[in-house]
């Protein structure tokens, strides 16, 4: 079964049960309890999809355009073209708009970490070259952004390890995320700093996280809220599992947003592999209820906590394009959003909009 081409019998019975208004968008529906955003590019800004974007949503991310390959490639050369595109849509529409980010051992350009002989750089270069990059990006958007993912992944996959073992922390040891922390805040003390990670409603890691978390606050480092990536799928994480996360990082005193949200109708890989004989990538009709019955359950979760969590962030606009397309399977399609490859709202649009005002 090929993805959604518009609304179904089911999606037009729920669209009259439900208290559904054609003119409102997520934003609209969420508006009592925390915005709504989603993870953009230049080519979003134009056309139908730039409409879609202001319809139905009230801040935006970066997805690719300020991480720091992109945005700093060589040591002395800035390209502000696509994240400037993208803060000048925001401001133009009056959204909000999430940093995204500053320190990630993925998307790093090699010079950061070598000296001109191509040889490893002392720890003092190193936060040197991240304190001038922070500063300089950072306060580039002050008072345009409002807050910043500023250290990105910084917890090992492998469950034997704290932290995870990238050039960073085979330069700097843990020093380099105190640092980043206190050079964002230096650049702009009224921005929102946030960690950010994936699998964090998976219990070893949530606790290796809180003890990082923890960690930091106890030295009256400048952070203020850890961002749960929520790159999730249709069998996992548990309602429980997600009420624990929020309520372990909301004990830190620590605000809590979904950053990087999509429900993937594949079981969770981390490695990239090729594409099995077979493996098409079908949306059928079982996975799209069970799709639809993880987005209520979680939404249904976020707004039980709406003291606690100060933003929702979609990864990609539709199933129309999603990063789970080529991740971890070049040539899998996937089908993880709310909006199916035409625009058109799915099941589970309905769902998570059918509550109780």
């Amino acid at each position: 079964m090929a993805a959604c081409m518009g609304l179904t019998g089911w999606q037009h019975a729920a669209a009259q049960k439900a208290p559904h208004n054609s003119d409102m968008g997520l934003k609209d529906y969420y508006k009592n309890y925390f915005p709504v955003g989603v993870a953009v590019g230049p080519r979003n800004l134009a056309g139908p999809e730039a409409e879609f974007i202001i319809k139905q949503f009230n801040s935006l991310t970066p997805e690719n355009a300020m991480k720091m390959g992109p945005i700093h490639p060589q040591e002395n050369q800035y390209f502000w073209r696509d994240a400037d595109s993208i803060v000048n849509f925001a401001q133009h529409h009056g959204l909000r708009v999430r940093g995204h980010n500053l320190c990630w051992h993925e998307q790093t350009p090699n010079w950061i970490f070598k000296d001109s002989l191509g040889h490893q750089v002392t720890k003092a270069v190193l936060l040197k070259r991240l304190h001038d990059h922070i500063q300089t990006v950072v306060s580039r958007y002050k008072g345009k952004i409002y807050a910043w993912d500023v250290v990105n992944e910084a917890i090992a996959d492998d469950k034997t390890q704290f932290l995870r073992n990238s050039p960073w922390y085979q330069i700097c040891g843990e020093d380099f995320i105190a640092k980043a922390f206190e050079y964002a805040h230096e650049a702009d003390p009224k921005a929102v700093l946030f960690y950010n990670d994936y699998n964090t409603e998976r219990p070893e890691k949530l606790e290796r996280i809180y003890r990082l978390l923890k960690k930091l606050i106890d030295a009256k480092v400048p952070i203020n809220a850890v961002g749960l990536q929520a790159h999730w799928s249709v069998y996992e994480p548990s309602a429980t599992e997600l009420r624990n996360t929020i309520e372990k990082f909301a004990s830190l005193g620590l605000k809590v947003q979904i950053t990087e949200l999509d429900v993937s109708i594949y079981p969770w890989e981390k490695e990239r592999r090729e594409l099995r004989p077979g493996e098409k990538g079908e949306y059928t009709p079982e996975l799209e209820q069970k799709q639809t019955a993880k987005y209520k359950e979680v939404f249904d979760v976020f707004r039980q906590y709406k003291k606690d969590i100060t933003g929702v962030t979609f990864w990609n606009i539709s199933d129309r394009y999603t990063w789970l397309d080529t991740y971890p399977v070049a040539g899998r399609k996937n089908f993880p959003l709310l909006f199916d490859t035409n625009l058109q709202p799915k099941k589970a649009f309905y769902e998570v909009t059918n509550f109780k005002k």
